[in-house]
């Protein structure tokens, strides 16, 4: 699952994981639609990439959602680090501007962590 709210970001990303064989479900570029896509029983999601900033918004509901089901996830963005919430510091972070190859590496790593 992508969430993303930039639209080219959302796109190069998803042509990346779709190019090293992921099924992508997304983008999803608001918390109030991931949320409601998380919650849903029938949704079986391996992992998500979430940006932390969608349009003014934390993405920290949906993230909570993610660990309360043990979904591996990393976070992406332009944001500096320090600004993350403590319940949130052991999850996997990537800057932005960031390689697609970097980060489809990284989602491996969570992946198999899991």
């Amino acid at each position: 699952m992508v969430v993303e709210d930039e639209y080219l970001v959302a796109s190069d990303l998803l042509m990346a994981l779709e190019d090293e064989g992921a099924r992508v479900y997304g983008p999803v570029s608001d918390v109030a639609r991931a949320i409601e896509v998380l919650s849903d029983p029938s949704f079986q999601l391996d992992a998500a990439i979430l940006d932390i900033n969608l349009g003014g918004e934390m993405v920290f509901p949906a993230a909570e959602l993610l660990i309360k089901q043990k979904t591996p996830f990393v976070f992406v963005s332009g944001f500096d680090r320090i600004a993350l919430p403590e319940t949130f510091c052991d999850v996997p972070w990537l800057s932005k501007p960031y390689e697609s190859t970097d980060l489809i590496t990284l989602l491996q790593s969570v992946r198999s962590s899991s």
